[in-house]
């Protein structure tokens, strides 16, 4: 199954719907009321963004490229979806802020950036919903160690696999945490308003806390940072009650379970 092909027809179908919702609510964000960025990876930017530089991996339509960009850093965001880097742009455009996109699978990324950058850049960042898009994580760390300079950070938030286990009821095991085969769904809808239309195959894969860590270790990335939450930060559920601000829990299971993570990595500077 050629999983790009579905994976790309269905952000592309997705990024017109997102865009136009009251969950992304770009009207506000354009109007500087709204950055987009939720305490867990503000929590994890430690470093100084201003005058930095930051590449975003599956960075949808860069609304969280440019509320980076607002802090001052040089970014660019890279997108499987054509539609997704387009709309990107525009919403640069639209919001007068420098920034680059680049469309392509993440695996080949390095066929699309420029050599000169290898190890140029001071922090990779990637947020939730990303890494389940992507069959293994070797090829995605090597990419994380490829882009970094000695001394840079990788940023990393992401829901936990664990709650991918869990059939739509929260009540079963549906699925292995482990990442033992490609989860194929066909699916309607996405997890914003004005979605309803979205349908398509998607081709997805859980990765678990292990895989991950052994995946960014193996690559000599030094941990500082791991922390679980019992929360989303993202009202993306569909049987979620709020339960303080941006942090939404499973109802019945308030407090029970892990619902996502974050990790600042750091590369070794050179001896």
């Amino acid at each position: 199954m050629n999983y790009l092909k579905h994976n790309k027809d269905h952000w592309n179908q997705r990024t017109d719907a997102h865009f136009n919702s009251d969950f992304y609510n770009v009207t506000d964000w354009l109007n500087g009321n709204n950055d987009n960025l939720r305490e867990i990876e503000r929590s994890l930017l430690v470093d100084e963004l201003k005058g930095s530089k930051l590449i975003h991996f599956q960075c949808h339509f860069g609304q969280d490229t440019l509320s980076l960009a607002r802090m001052g850093a040089e970014v660019t965001g890279v997108d499987l979806s054509d539609r997704a880097v387009e709309k990107a742009r525009e919403l640069a455009k639209k919001a007068d802020l420098d920034a680059r996109f680049i469309c392509c699978d993440l695996f080949n990324l390095k066929g699309h950036l420029p050599a000169a950058e290898a190890g140029t850049f001071d922090t990779v960042f990637t947020t939730y919903g990303t890494i389940g898009w992507l069959p293994e994580l070797e090829t995605w760390a090597e990419l994380i160690d490829y882009c970094l300079k000695p001394g840079g950070s990788f940023v990393f938030a992401e829901f936990h696999p664990f709650i991918w286990t869990l059939d739509e009821q929260r009540k079963e095991f549906e699925y292995s945490y482990f990442n033992r085969q490609a989860i194929v769904e066909e699916t309607t809808g996405s997890y914003t308003d004005g979605s309803e239309t979205v349908q398509g195959i998607e081709v997805g894969w859980n990765h678990s806390i292990g895989e991950v860590m052994s995946a960014l270790l193996g690559r000599g990335l030094q941990l500082e940072f791991f922390q679980e939450y019992d929360y989303s930060p993202w009202d993306c559920f569909h049987d979620t009650v709020e339960t303080g601000k941006h942090q939404y829990q499973f109802k019945g299971l308030e407090g029970k379970l892990p619902i996502s993570y974050g990790l600042r990595m750091r590369k070794p500077r050179a001896k």
